[in-house]
């Protein structure tokens, strides 16, 4: 897929969520929109918004409902149901963690609301800053180490990768890990990989390293085929640089770039307290 298009099918998606904001919809649905997985739908879309596609969804919603509760003579818990609530009371605790204040509360007093409007996906181009980056054809090779199962819904998982870190740090997993090198990368690897084909919603994240060998004792391993990568080199201050350079990859790099996204998981490379991180993303 071009990569103006990706961002075409983005917002297509976008549009699609809002067509059926009263209707139930799931990410898959949102996704085929854009001709992509659930997985890389929903990671691509928090990198270019800042939100979960749930996380949208609900702001959308929540700032209809706000609206017609200041426009309209409508019951409460008529709009909780319109709104995909189950109860009232579940539609008035989400309503007020949004806008601050009740639905009761907001009717009596006409108080203003928190509007989230819909989202327009804009490119950067002109005038951005160069990535530091190279282009690797690498052949086939395989990791060694650790792995555990998240889901990704609402951003789940992000919370668990930090603390699978926390852990392999404090446990001395990432130590006997990084001794395992003997591969082409030098250092710690972050993964995702989309676990779809095997459980709806799930994704499974790796702390891992290069490795060839025996399976080590406890460790997990797989094998990445023969492709050809985009390496990025984090150039500022972490942790914030890495996620501000993924926001730039998604956002400027791929939409002026003719390469596409080969969809194999991509690694965060964490070579050490003297060398920048790397991103590697596969393309073709």
């Amino acid at each position: 897929m071009n990569h103006m298009k990706w961002v075409e099918a983005i917002q297509k998606s976008i549009q699609y969520m809002e067509e059926n904001l009263l209707e139930p919809m799931t990410v898959d649905q949102i996704a085929a929109q854009a001709h992509m997985s659930a997985f890389h739908f929903q990671r691509i879309f928090h990198l270019m918004t800042d939100v979960t596609v749930a996380e949208y969804i609900r702001r959308r919603r929540l700032t209809l409902a706000a609206h017609e509760l200041l426009q309209a003579d409508r019951k409460i818990m008529d709009l909780a149901f319109k709104y995909g609530y189950d109860t009232p009371e579940s539609f008035s605790k989400a309503f007020r963690r949004q806008h601050g204040i009740t639905p009761r509360e907001t009717r009596k007093s006409g108080a203003s609301v928190q509007s989230y409007n819909r989202l327009v996906i804009q490119i950067r181009l002109q005038g951005a800053e160069p990535m530091k980056h190279h282009i690797v054809e690498q052949e086939a090779f395989s990791i060694a180490g650790i792995r555990q199962r998240f889901s990704y819904v609402d951003g789940q998982h992000l919370q668990g990768i930090g603390n699978m870190w926390e852990e392999a740090y404090s446990s001395g997993a990432e130590d006997r890990i990084l001794a395992l090198n003997n591969g082409v990368i030098p250092g710690l690897l972050g993964v995702c990989v989309d676990q779809a084909e095997m459980k709806d919603k799930q994704m499974e994240y790796w702390i891992a390293t290069t490795y060839e060998g025996e399976q080590p004792e406890g460790l997990s391993t797989l094998t990445f085929p023969a492709s050809k990568w985009v390496v990025f080199e984090v150039e500022e201050p972490m942790p914030q640089g890495i996620q501000r350079l993924w926001k730039r990859i998604v956002g400027e790099w791929f939409p002026s770039n003719s390469y596409e996204h080969a969809w194999l998981p991509e690694l965060e490379v964490y070579r050490g307290m003297n060398q920048p991180p790397q991103i590697w993303i596969p393309i073709k």
